[in-house]
């Protein structure tokens, strides 16, 4: 246990290079895995182009190890392993991208990561610090039935308090301080009042009544949502996974599936419909890139209210 999802991803990565003796790591375009130097990059001029730092004060010698690639791009993961396969400690990557939208993966994509990192001795690390817990009780892993190495996890787990964890697979855990010589540290690890909020939490999902709630209401929240920007004709997609929802404002007839395509599309479109939602009463993420969760505690009142307020803020982009 350790106190934040940065710190999860810190720690995990850490221990990959450990085990494998390597110093690459592979993430995709677009993807955020918390304030970690290495991991604050983004797109170069491709794909095999070593990671820039996405913000000032990262020395580039910190970004030089850090390989990026498109998101459902599972012919171009393989030839960055061709490429660089001997040399990548670990793949990281939001098994159900968030940070971009919610944008699911592609069929077999996640097994195809899964089976390269195999073959070149790759750990595996699914960051579900979004995921987790969210869509399943054994997160997206479960859901698409693909088993990483290491997950991280979020607040999730702290029924909201300062509180993350990582784990995965024995022989790698083993590696970690005091057990191994993997240092590990953390003021706030393991903290009671967190750790009895997490306990309280997991009982709570158990038994997967909570699970059926959020499908179904999810469910129906996109459907209200998509026949009321159809009633409006203003174009869409509504991407879901679980309680993961986004709207993303486009005339792309196809699934909006990478950073790239989630970055054409409308975002001032979707700035007008958040504000227009806002003076509805319905409060959601200011950033189209931004993924909406469903909460347990949302009800049929809410949907009657969320449906109103969707018909006049998508009428609203249409006038504007």
């Amino acid at each position: 246990f350790v106190s934040s999802g940065t710190e999860a991803v810190m720690s995990a990565v850490r221990l990959a290079r450990a085990a494998t003796g390597r110093a690459r790591i592979l993430k995709c375009v677009g993807g955020y895995h918390g304030h970690c130097d290495s991991l604050l990059v983004q797109a170069g001029s491709g794909a095999t182009t070593l990671g820039i730092p996405s913000c000032p004060g990262i020395p580039k010698d910190v970004t030089n190890n850090t390989l990026l690639m498109p998101y459902n791009d599972l012919g171009q993961a393989r030839r960055l392993f061709e490429h660089h396969g001997p040399q990548i400690a670990c793949l990281i990557i939001e098994p159900i991208a968030g940070n971009m939208g919610c944008i699911p993966p592609s069929p077999s994509y996640l097994e195809g990561l899964r089976s390269l990192c195999d073959a070149s001795g790759t750990v595996l690390i699914f960051d579900e610090i979004m995921s987790g817990f969210r869509v399943a009780y054994g997160g997206a892993a479960e859901l698409y039935h693909v088993q990483p190495d290491l997950t991280c996890l979020g607040k999730v787990i702290g029924g909201g308090l300062p509180c993350a964890a990582y784990g995965g697979r024995a022989n790698l855990m083993r590696q970690v301080a005091p057990d191994g010589p993997v240092y590990q540290a953390g003021t706030l690890s393991g903290n009671p009042l967190a750790m009895a909020a997490g306990i309280a939490t997991l009982e709570a999902l158990r038994d997967g009544s909570g699970y059926a709630h959020l499908e179904q209401y999810s469910a129906s929240l996109v459907n209200m949502l998509q026949e009321a920007a159809q009633d409006a004709q203003v174009p869409v997609q509504l991407a879901r996974v679980g309680s993961m929802i986004c709207c993303f404002f486009t005339h792309q007839k196809t699934p909006v599936k990478d950073y790239d395509e989630a970055v054409h599309c409308d975002t001032a479109a979707y700035s007008s419909f958040f504000h227009g939602m806002l003076d509805g009463g319905v409060v959601l993420p200011p950033s189209q890139f931004e993924t909406w969760f469903v909460s347990t505690a949302h009800d049929d009142s809410a949907l009657e209210k969320t449906r109103t307020a969707a018909k006049r803020a998508f009428a609203a982009v249409r006038d504007t």
